[in-house]
């Protein structure tokens, strides 16, 4: 027998020794099991290849415009955390001079909760002037808010409150007020409840009266706006309307992405009342707002003075290259005074605001500042 056929037989009778077959099976087993592992994770990897692609393009919402709050309301889906405590990440919050004071507060009522901030102007901070109620838009929040619109700054020069109540994705998918719904239209119930107790428990702290407290905000914070000024006219003398809804121009999610599209239906379109005390108006809107058509701005003055109002001056002029008409109508018997500024090419963006905020337009004439000069200014 030759020594290479011996050899050959030994490693043959070494490989078929139960140990040697025992060494082989495990190896493999162990490459089967790697095999059937990979193929049973394989769904749970695309799954979470998925997901990180889902929060990826949640993320990229935030960027995106207002209008889009509302598609992705109805879709149940949230654009960005709760807008409060304290400054969100990315933001910055608003500078306060010495000796005036910025503060996180939440108020209760029998018709619910809000946090807010609220200003204490330093040349007024135990008994200013006056008080705003500032409604911020979608997706934003009250430190946003307050930084874009520059209000805490012009209230330091008139000694007044400045009040920004928040709305966070708990009461709104989209953190936008409920302009749209029925239940936060009306008098008594919902967000208007809500917004108007806090206006009167600032008010009686601080000792402001009814002619010196007003209400603004952006889109659905106008819109909100617009219903407190036809709801509870006994608490608030104003409203500044920016890019924003008449109250009734909507019941629900579609017919409120409609009359942002479209423009308000008529039968939609709140019938005048006159009022025991009346309110005045001053409501701004970009000619070129692609989010809330701007024929709803002739929605709000015929809410307030009927569909056949005239104006008594229309002014044409221009500032830091946008034109703008601005349309006055002279107040009448339980009627205030309303100004109608739209302004050529802007978008859905506060007027003249500043860029630390969102949703603001350095160009054509400053809202904050023109809402506060008419509402001080005396009647007659």
């Amino acid at each position: 027998m030759s020594p290479s056929l011996v050899a050959s037989m030994r490693r043959t009778r070494r490989l078929l020794r139960p140990r040697a077959q025992a060494k082989a099976v495990r190896k493999v087993q162990k490459a089967m099991a790697v095999t059937m592992v990979d193929a049973a994770y394989a769904p749970l990897a695309a799954l979470t290849s998925k997901l990180a692609k889902q929060r990826s393009a949640r993320k990229r919402v935030v960027g995106r415009s207002l209008g889009m709050a509302v598609t992705q309301l109805r879709a149940g889906q949230p654009l960005m955390p709760a807008a409060f405590a304290g400054t969100q990440k990315g933001q910055t919050a608003p500078r306060v001079p010495d000796g005036a004071r910025y503060l996180a507060r939440r108020y209760r009522c029998a018709a619910g909760a809000r946090r807010y901030k609220l200003y204490l102007p330093a040349s007024q901070p135990k008994r200013p002037k006056g008080l705003i109620i500032m409604l911020h838009g979608c997706s934003q929040s009250p430190d946003d808010f307050a930084a874009g619109t520059h209000m805490n700054q012009l209230a330091e020069k008139h000694g007044l409150a400045v009040a920004y109540p928040a709305q966070t994705r708990q009461n709104n998918a989209a953190s936008c007020w409920n302009w749209f719904r029925p239940g936060d239209q009306a008098r008594g119930s919902g967000e208007p409840a809500i917004l108007a107790a806090l206006a009167r428990k600032l008010m009686k702290e601080f000792g402001v009266v009814r002619d010196r407290t007003f209400v603004a905000g952006l889109s659905a914070g106008g819109a909100m706006a617009a219903i407190l000024v036809d709801e509870y006219p006994e608490v608030f003398a104003g409203a500044g309307i920016h890019s924003g809804l008449a109250r009734g121009a909507a019941h629900d999610v579609i017919s409120a992405m409609s009359a942002m599209r479209n423009g308000s239906a008529d039968q939609h379109t709140p019938a005048i009342t006159v009022l025991s005390d009346p309110v005045r108006r001053i409501i701004f809107q970009g000619g070129s707002d692609s989010t809330v058509h701007p024929s709803n701005a002739s929605s709000i003055v015929a809410g307030a003075l009927g569909k056949d109002a005239v104006p008594s001056c229309v002014v044409s002029r221009s500032v830091r290259g946008r034109a703008y008409v601005k349309s006055t109508y002279a107040a009448s018997a339980g009627v205030g005074p309303v100004e109608l500024w739209r302004v050529t090419g802007a978008g859905h963006a506060w007027s003249g605001g500043r860029k630390a905020g969102s949703y603001t337009d350095t160009k054509g004439p400053d809202a904050s500042a023109l809402m506060i000069r008419f509402f001080l200014a005396k009647p007659g």
